[in-house]
């Protein structure tokens, strides 16, 4: 029997229950893209895992790739026009979504009749957002945090208490308070990257770009701030320059410096050195001082994509909505398995979220996090982040020889003007 003409003439009853249960099982198979096989392979396993007790026929492929990889081939699918060879779910990092999406249009299924958005953080949704409809599967989060060494600050006059509501201003008194009494540095920090740039930027309610996806960058109050942060970093004298991450983690692990801002990702790094137990606290990141500033910001993040060429396109729809919208457990499990916070709210309501960690000091800080996480503000990545970053990152070793504010950014805007032609 030739089943492809039997399936073309609609005489799939014919067939029989056996056939049925062929194509049953190669629909439901998938393939998923993504990085890091410690975080998003393991946990995109788990979730395979969990669909198929109840999906007996469900068979996932997660394929690992490094991320600039998955970028690549990626990019090359989707401009080919050819679907072959391509996967049924990908991994895509919240900065680049909307290139892809305005991009390649048609590419990836919406999802927004069939996911409960109002359950997510805003800011993940909005993210995906094109045309009025969601493209993605919120994944997880890069909600930022203020990691700080207690006893430090501490040996400095200062209590756990007075790490709350701080400004940046505030900050870099207490750490040269710190420095002075201890000899250790507040921050390590790469001077040609910007990531606290964005820290900063985002927790104002400014990016790059404006809401229609232009970019502003003289106009700006909010990156304006975030560079003159920067600028008071850089000269104050307060970081240890760290060259990559390695340098850049071993700073903070080996005690070398008295705290990190950044993402909750970090989270399982902090808490590598066992010796270091109840030394660390964790409170908001401090506030800008400008109007609508938050303590609360994000740096990095991930969400999942179906691709519309894909052959099982109702059942990884399917297969992503039961999982990582409604799965409660699911968000437990990854955060005590993996330190991963997802952008799912209800999952604050687990025990998981609730508990204290005794690594700080008892602090529930899961339940921290993703107060904060409601709270991070949204913006637009617009399309070209990467690129604008870039030019912002060219520029702040001119504000640590004290070139103005105002001049850096004239002279970044020209460089995206330049490149954006």
């Amino acid at each position: 029997m030739n089943f492809s003409k039997t399936l073309r003439r609609g005489t799939l009853a014919f067939a029989g229950a056996s056939l049925l249960a062929i194509v049953t099982a190669q629909a439901a198979e998938l393939t998923v893209w993504c990085w890091d096989p410690n975080f998003n392979v393991a946990i995109m396993k788990e979730a395979g895992d969990r669909y198929a007790k109840t999906h007996p026929d469900f068979k996932l492929n997660v394929v690992d790739f490094a991320k600039v990889d998955v970028e690549q081939k990626l990019q090359t699918g989707l401009a080919s026009g050819v679907s072959d060879g391509m996967p049924d779910i990908v991994l895509i990092e919240d900065y680049g979504a909307q290139k892809y999406l305005q991009s390649f249009p048609g590419a990836f299924a919406p999802l927004s009749d069939k996911v409960d958005y109002s359950g997510f953080a805003p800011y993940k949704v909005q993210l995906a957002t094109l045309d009025g409809k969601v493209y993605s599967m919120p994944f997880d989060s890069g909600v930022t945090g203020f990691y700080y060494r207690k006893d430090y600050i501490e040996a400095a006059g200062y209590k756990p208490a007075d790490m709350q509501d701080l400004t940046w201003d505030k900050y870099i008194e207490i750490a040269k308070a710190v420095e002075a009494k201890t000899g250790h540095k507040m921050l390590a920090l790469d001077p040609n990257d910007a990531g606290y740039v964005r820290i900063f930027m985002q927790s104002a309610g400014s990016w790059y770009f404006d809401k229609d996806g232009n970019p502003n960058i003289l106009d700006n109050p909010g990156l304006k701030a975030a560079l003159e942060v920067e600028q008071k970093i850089l000269q104050a004298g307060i970081y240890k320059p760290a060259a990559g991450w390695a340098d850049w983690v071993g700073a903070f692990t080996s005690g070398d410096v008295a705290s990190v801002t950044t993402g909750v990702w970090i989270t399982g790094t902090v808490k590598s050195g066992a010796d270091q137990k109840g030394k660390w606290g964790v409170a908001p990141i401090p506030k800008l001082d400008v109007p609508g500033a938050v303590a609360a910001s994000n740096l990095g993040g991930s969400s999942w994509y179906v691709l519309s060429g894909s052959k099982a396109k109702d059942e990884a729809i399917d297969f992503l909505n039961e999982i990582y919208a409604k799965d409660i457990d699911f968000y437990q499990k990854i955060l005590v398995d993996r330190g991963a916070v997802g952008s799912l709210l209800a999952a604050r309501t687990g025990t998981a979220y609730s508990s204290n960690d005794e690594f700080f000091g008892g602090e529930p800080i899961w339940q921290n996090f993703s107060d904060w996480l409601s709270k991070v503000p949204s913006v637009n990545y617009g399309v070209f982040t990467n690129e604008v970053d870039s030019a912002i990152a060219a520029h702040l070793p001119d504000l640590a020889k004290g070139t103005s504010v105002d001049d850096v950014l004239k002279a970044v805007d020209a460089q995206v003007k330049s490149q954006l032609q």
